[in-house]
């Protein structure tokens, strides 16, 4: 009934600015639900990190592979926080959009019709091009054309390498910051330190470097099923 009623009338402007407006609840819902298990995640690393420590702490002759450890979970955990920055700033953007957007159908409803924004055009681009958001932010972008809000479809999504430019080699300061903070130790830059026990909750049991490795493997694949 609706798709014979578009041939013969034009869209009605309050159920377009539904359907806008649900889109974009949509999307920062998923966002949030991102950021939340990226935090979880965050978590687990943390502590990922303090059990190669302390393992290290009691077996002497494990101390160089325990190193090695709390140094590669210390670099994912800087993607990590670096992939739940990124999704916080694209939060921001969308509530951007969802006002700039309810502000332009206010303006239709009082002069009777709709500038199209470059603003939101490109606030869209920025966010369509996210693997996160790709789907719903391109039924958004159609739903804005018919509005007559922005004048064309945006962009493909961005690939991953360009995603996570820069991240997968972290830079060793940061690295030794990261672990600084989380075995309160002094930051000695590409040093393995020595490092003191600090009061943490409860550390599972020692895994064996299988594990480890699975383990790391296991969260990887989660870091980047939040992306797909």
């Amino acid at each position: 009934m609706e798709s014979i009623k578009a041939v013969f009338w034009k869209p009605d402007p309050a159920a377009q600015m539904r359907k806008c407006n649900s889109l974009i609840r949509a999307n920062t819902r998923k966002l949030d639900r991102d950021m939340q298990n990226l935090k979880s995640l965050e978590s687990k690393t943390k502590q990922y990190i303090l059990q190669a420590s302390k393992r290290g702490q009691r077996n002497p002759s494990q101390s160089k592979q325990a190193a090695t450890e709390t140094r590669t979970f210390a670099r994912e955990l800087i993607r990590i926080r670096k992939q739940g920055s990124r999704l916080a700033t694209s939060k921001a953007q969308l509530q951007s959009v969802q006002m700039q957007v309810n502000e332009a159908f206010s303006v239709r409803k009082i002069e009777g019709s709709i500038k199209s924004s470059t603003g939101i055009m490109k606030d869209v681009n920025s966010l369509v091009r996210l693997p996160e958001l790709t789907g719903t932010m391109r039924e958004l972008s159609q739903e804005l054309m018919k509005a007559g809000i922005i004048e064309e479809m945006v962009g493909d999504s961005l690939p991953d390498e360009q995603l996570l430019e820069g991240e997968d080699e972290e830079a060793e300061t940061e690295v030794d910051k990261v672990l600084g903070e989380i075995l309160k130790t002094p930051e000695v830059p590409g040093a393995a330190v020595e490092h003191k026990p600090v009061e943490q909750e409860p550390i599972a049991a020692d895994d064996d470097l299988e594990e480890q490795e699975a383990t790391l493997a296991q969260m990887r694949g989660r870091l980047e099923a939040l992306k797909s």
